[in-house]
């Protein structure tokens, strides 16, 4: 039998180091995958899918009694994976946190430590990374502290707050209005917002108002528009029919005479890299994408992606963020590209930092790029068609924030003609600055008018009263609401994507062409929350919570003080609710389309993916069916109605009711009319500037510029 060998060096006879075994828990395994890159053979990398740990679905999960004590439960499904986890831990040396930098983060991190049952002795560190990258990941771990209770004791009360409101809420009005709604916090107060701006829409009264704009030219025949401004250089307000008619019987014989020039020039400040809040507002805008859609794409991003010739990489920072603040090596290394890519004109002279209002979580920086030089077009082929355009969308912003003012040159000129004043002005673009990187809108049009002198005389070619009414407020889109949200100080950028999607999704809120508007579901329930709980929905309450919330995570409020100051009142609030509110019938609404089965006029549900249609002889009769909203033309094939559909990936297009038997589609959207020349039906095409055109490609029909000889 041959002696077992002991693990000895030759030289010294002693016992060789074992090499040391280091757990890290991440959330997600996209993030693992990149993590993993980084780090050596000795790190383990686990991902816990997110939380382990929250409160039961099925009760509220806080003890009243016992202080409001949490009971959290490990979450269903989850069993094997925290086995794993456990024994994971257990044969570590060390075990890190690498949850993500922020309030929810750190509560899950915290949850971990619970759920692996780690005791005392296990050796546990916390680590945090704005962007996960080799350098942020390696310096975290030198830079390993404990777990942030404050941190997690303000995630703890807003957890336990929105589950108190969320589940009492939704209790009662799944009791006294329907199944299926819920009535949270957050999304209470913006459908409030979305509920009063329709209000103020209606009572909305217009008042007429008038224009007058001056069409004139100089001695060599340039021309300019000139608008009324008033009388003897005094301000006066066009406000009827009568009073232009006034000022035009005034200006007849009149000649126009130059009283003032100025020329100079004006900058346009570069804009602020992206928050959270921001970079929803920008993608809606500008790419089309809904909050959450935004959201998703921006993880990706931020866990990392697949590049060839690199491998898995984060390519922008951490995307949860309502700070405008970035690290000096991101600014050193922007500010060598910008120089090396456009010149140092280029550069701003001096470092803009960009002040955020109120509170931020400073700890994190603006929404940037990880590495300015991977820049979109570099990377393009790795990323899918959406990634691509997030990332441009980000990297364009952080670039051209720290990039030079566009310098536009100006000139403005005061014109007289009899007893009333004129005015015009102009500017053209003489330095693009910070537009060579990002111009989403921020260029302005350019006006020219011609270089005049004091005393010129112009010569009147036209004058163009025209009437006009003031317009009531807009409709929230998901920007404007986001901006709004933000401005008031309620909800933080982790809560404006779900926050949007759950007050669609619950049918309070439908959207047409971007614009947001309330349900008479969503009125019925705004109304309740008003009648029974306005502190909930008063927005002064509802920004001083999250007020109060910062301070438990600066550590000085205890979390569940703000508890025991909201639940008493709140209690008294749904006792009166349950004693008073009557049972709400909301009937649905009757279409025109006929079931086929029974005869009936089917009804229009919401299921889980929007509108249906339904027979209402349910469950005698269980026929449904999709629902398509009219265009309100006919079909230019068979006469049929117009139905706007969807394709399986969402884009809306335009076919008959009468299909498969009718095959007629298009994506632009028929007028109804047909082309003068080929005959073929003319459709609306483009978003901003709308244009009658032939739908047949080959014939070039446009109904605006008709074709050369047309009448």
């Amino acid at each position: 039998m041959t002696e077992k060998k002991n693990k000895t060096t030759k030289s010294t006879g002693k016992k060789a180091k074992t090499s040391k075994k280091y757990l890290v828990i991440v959330e997600s395994p996209a993030k693992a995958a990149t993590i993993g890159k980084f780090l050596g053979t000795s790190y383990k990398i686990e991902a816990s899918m997110g939380h382990i740990r929250d409160l039961p679905k099925s009760q509220m999960g806080i003890d009243v009694e016992n202080d409001f004590e949490p009971k959290y439960i490990t979450i269903r499904g989850k069993g094997d994976l925290l086995s794993k986890l456990r024994r994971d831990a257990k044969n570590a040396d060390k075990v890190f946190l690498a949850t993500d930098p922020d309030r929810e983060g750190e509560a899950i991190s915290w949850h971990l430590v619970h759920a692996l049952n780690l005791g005392e002795e296990k050796d546990i560190s916390r680590i945090t990374f704005n962007e996960i990258t080799k350098t942020a990941v390696k310096r975290s771990i030198g830079e390993a502290r404990n777990i942030d209770m404050d941190l997690v004791d303000a995630q703890q009360a807003r957890r336990v707050l929105d589950r108190m409101v969320g589940y009492t809420i939704s209790d009662l009005l799944w009791q006294k209005v329907k199944k299926g709604l819920s009535g949270g916090r957050v999304q209470s107060v913006a459908l409030r917002i979305i509920c009063d701006r329709e209000e103020e829409i209606l009572a909305f009264i217009p008042t007429e108002y008038w224009s007058l704009v001056a069409k004139l030219s100089d001695k060599n025949g340039k021309r300019l528009e000139a608008k009324f401004y008033g009388k003897d250089d005094e301000k006066m307000e066009l406000s009827d029919s009568q009073t232009t008619d006034g000022v035009m019987k005034g200006l007849e014989g009149q000649s126009f005479q130059v009283t003032d020039v100025k020329t100079g020039t004006r900058q346009k400040k570069p804009v602020a890299p992206f928050t959270t809040s921001t970079l929803q507002q920008e993608a809606s805008k500008h790419l089309n994408m809904a909050s959450q859609k935004t959201m998703m794409i921006a993880q990706q991003l931020y866990e990392g992606i697949n590049i060839k010739g690199e491998g898995t990489v984060g390519l922008v920072s951490y995307i949860r963020t309502d700070s405008f603040r970035i690290s000096d090596e991101a600014y050193d290394s922007v500010v060598a590209f910008i120089k090396e890519e456009y010149g140092e004109l280029y550069v701003n002279p001096e470092r803009i930092v960009y002040k955020s209002k109120g509170k931020t979580q400073d700890a994190h920086e603006a929404i940037r790029p990880t590495e300015v030089l991977r820049t979109p077009e570099s990377i393009k082929d790795s990323l899918s068609k959406d990634q691509f355009r997030l990332y441009k969308l980000i990297w364009e912003r952080f670039v051209a924030s720290q990039m030079s003012p566009a310098v536009y040159d100006t000139l403005s000129v005061k014109l007289k003609a009899g007893e009333y004043s004129f005015r015009s002005s102009g500017s053209s673009l003489k330095f693009k600055g910070f537009l060579e990187a990002y111009n989403k809108g921020e260029e302005e049009d350019e006006k020219m008018i011609p270089l005049l002198e004091k005393g010129d005389l112009l010569k009147t070619e036209e004058l163009l009263p025209e009437q006009h009414f003031t317009q009531p407020p807009a409709r929230f889109t998901d920007a404007s609401l986001i901006k709004t949200l933000e401005e008031i100080g309620v909800g933080r950028p982790s809560t404006y994507a779900p926050t949007l999607t759950t007050i669609q999704a619950r049918h309070y809120v439908t959207k047409e062409s971007k614009n947001l508007y309330p349900t008479e579901l969503g009125e019925v329930v705004n109304n309740i929350m008003k009648s029974y709980f306005s502190e909930i929905v008063d927005v002064d309450f509802t920004a001083n919570m999250e007020k109060r919330l910062d301070e438990v995570e600066n550590g000085h409020e205890e979390w569940k003080q703000i508890i025991r100051d909201f639940y008493p009142e709140f209690k008294d609030c749904v006792e009166d609710a349950r004693e008073k509110l009557a049972k709400v019938e909301i009937k649905d609404e009757v279409s025109d389309v006929i079931c086929e089965k029974c005869g009936r006029n089917m009804v229009i549900k919401y299921g889980r993916y929007g509108k249906f249609l339904a027979c209402p002889g349910f469950p005698e009769c269980q026929n449904a069916k999709p629902f398509f909203e009219e265009a309100g033309v006919n079909c230019p094939e068979c006469g049929g109605k117009v139905l706007i559909k969807k394709t399986k990936k969402g884009r809306a297009y335009f076919g008959c009711e009468n299909n498969p038997e009718c095959g007629f589609m298009s994506w632009n959207k028929p007028t109804g009319e047909k082309c003068p020349v080929c005959g073929s039906f003319l459709v609306e095409k483009g978003r901003k500037n709308v244009k009658i055109v032939c739908s047949n490609e080959k014939c070039g029909y446009i109904k605006e510029n008709p074709v050369e000889g047309e009448s």
